[in-house]
């Protein structure tokens, strides 16, 4: 009976698809019922967010230990971190360029006295705590259990770092435990498998809270803004990414139909977390080495927010439009400089993208920190389109190393995106045969398969 139910319900994707529509309506039909399902969406977070943080130790961990040589595993930190910059660089550049040219703030004659500087006074404090040396201080958790207790991304690497190259340098001694870690990321993704079942319930409360609270007629006056900032990451993902991707021989949107159950869920939630473990399953059975994703993606959510970045620099140009503050070259090159440094680390933070936007502020001291009170109506809508980007981007990030390392599996890969049969696993496709704990690859479920009952 319930294998022919099974049968009977729609893709996971369509089942995500019809919640936020769903969600959407019954915010418009009754908005105050639609504000009080906020916690269904919630709750959906919190549930996959608490495997996060040990789905994300175990990956580096294993992939780590596996790949057996640490001067291996500088040399993918190295070229990932290299590849962020360049990438996010690009970002930040774009929002700036079409900010110019689209010009979203012009003749809105804002003075920054009348706006109520209480309604962002939150993010400002937690902006003002974002320094330089705060930053790397951070990273290094208090305890050895202190990064899992806060579920934050950048200790938790950190600590799984230091303890695979310890593995990595163990041998023989240590094949057991690594192969028990690695079991144990396979039953982590197991009991994701079965969360993931609540993901259209966690995007109908997320999107009916959404609507409710902001409601439609909230996007009106800043409607030219969204429109701006969510065309600005469609070119964005079409042409530096499409044409990453297509230097590596792959099809866009052969990529993203792949990733479609991800996506869906990020655009349901406005975050990219609870994607995090499906992205890491379907780029390994995509032909990606694990060994190489399971160290870039989650640095990636830290260090290669693509979405943050073009939010960035182009809410600064508004603001700035906005007031009637002219903007040197020289500030405008400064601003650019320091969005590097405060769009890192934002994923696990709370609104971190308006976060990152009050610390750029705070940094640049040329626009008025009220003047981001101007944004709080829309940026909940924006959260969509940063995300969105930003697991692209991640996910694009992942294959480039691949491709980069020679470990990318491109027959696997076009198979994956076809849906065709997978072909044999190539050898260099394979942990290396010197790799002291090289072992076959433990199979994972699959997301867009997950049982139903």
């Amino acid at each position: 009976m319930a294998s022919a139910i099974s049968r009977r319900m729609p893709p996971l994707y369509v089942q995500v698809l019809i919640g936020v529509v769903l969600g959407a309506l019954f915010a418009l039909v009754d908005a105050q019922a639609a504000v009080q399902l906020k916690v269904l969406g919630d709750a959906f977070i919190k549930l996959i967010k608490m495997l996060v943080a040990p789905v994300v130790f175990a990956t580096v961990v294993v992939g780590i230990a596996r790949m057996g040589d640490v001067k291996a595993v500088g040399r993918v930190g190295a070229k990932a971190l290299l590849y962020f910059e360049v990438v996010t660089t690009l970002a930040l550049l774009i929002g700036i360029l079409v900010a110019h040219l689209m010009q979203p703030g012009a003749g809105m004659h804002v003075d920054p006295r009348s706006l109520d500087l209480n309604a962002v006074a939150g993010y400002a404090k937690v902006a003002a705590e974002q320094s330089l040396k705060e930053f790397f201080l951070h990273i290094i958790p208090e305890t050895l259990v202190g990064a899992f207790v806060h579920g934050e991304i950048l200790p938790v690497v950190f600590l799984a770092v230091l303890f695979g190259m310890a593995l990595a340098q163990g041998g023989d001694r240590v094949r057991g435990l690594v192969d028990v870690i690695d079991q144990c990321l396979t039953t982590l993704f197991s009991i994701i498998g079965y969360l993931m079942k609540f993901a259209p319930l966690g995007a109908f409360g997320a999107i009916a809270f959404t609507v409710g609270k902001y409601g439609i007629g909230s996007l009106a006056s800043l409607g030219y803004l969204m429109l701006t900032f969510y065309v600005t990451c469609i070119l964005f993902i079409g042409l530096v990414l499409g044409g990453i991707l297509q230097a590596c021989g792959i099809n866009l949107f052969k990529f993203l139909a792949y990733l479609k159950t991800e996506l869906l869920i990020t655009l349901g939630t406005a975050s990219a977390e609870p994607a995090l473990p499906g992205l890491l399953q379907k780029l390994e059975k995509a032909g990606c080495k694990k060994e190489v994703v399971g160290l870039v993606i989650p640095t990636g959510y830290a260090f290669n927010l693509d979405g943050v970045c073009i939010y960035l620099t182009m809410s600064v140009l508004f603001i700035a439009q906005a007031t009637d503050t002219p903007l040197t070259l020289m500030q405008q090159l400064t601003i650019l400089g320091i969005g590097l440094f405060t769009s890192k680390g934002m994923s696990g933070v709370p609104g971190g993208g308006f976060v990152a936007l009050a610390a750029t502020l705070s940094a640049v001291q040329v626009l008025p920190l009220s003047a981001i009170a101007l944004l709080v109506g829309i940026d909940r809508f924006m959260g969509e389109a940063r995300a969105l980007t930003s697991i692209i981007g991640n996910a694009v990030a992942g294959v480039v190393i691949a491709k980069w390392e020679g470990s990318l599996d491109l027959e696997r890969m076009h198979a994956a995106l076809e849906r065709r049969p997978e072909p044999e696993l190539k050898a260099d496709a394979t942990p290396s045969t010197s790799a002291p704990l090289s072992a076959p690859t433990t199979s994972r479920l699959d997301p867009d398969a997950l049982p139903r009952s």
